[in-house]
């Protein structure tokens, strides 16, 4: 439900939102939602001095309803 939120979410910020997806990873210290977008809309998304990100990692912190959740915005333009 969280990562369909989310999702959503970044849907409704970005131009390309054919482009965005959200997967679900597990750590030891809790779930992990990578949010990759469009390499254009990557600054939409963080937003400036990140402003975006940290509303967008407040609004699922509350939808966690206290588990813990960390929200990663992939770069998918770097190669690792």
């Amino acid at each position: 439900m969280i990562e369909e939120a989310l999702e959503h979410l970044v849907k409704g910020i970005v131009d390309h939102d054919g482009d965005v997806s959200v997967r679900t990873k597990s750590s030891r210290y809790g779930d992990i939602l990578e949010v990759r977008v469009h390499p254009e809309d990557l600054g939409r998304v963080i937003g400036r001095r990140g402003r975006t990100a940290s509303a967008l990692r407040t609004v699922v912190g509350a939808l966690a309803g206290g588990q813990k959740v960390r929200v990663d915005i992939v770069d998918t333009d770097r190669v690792r």
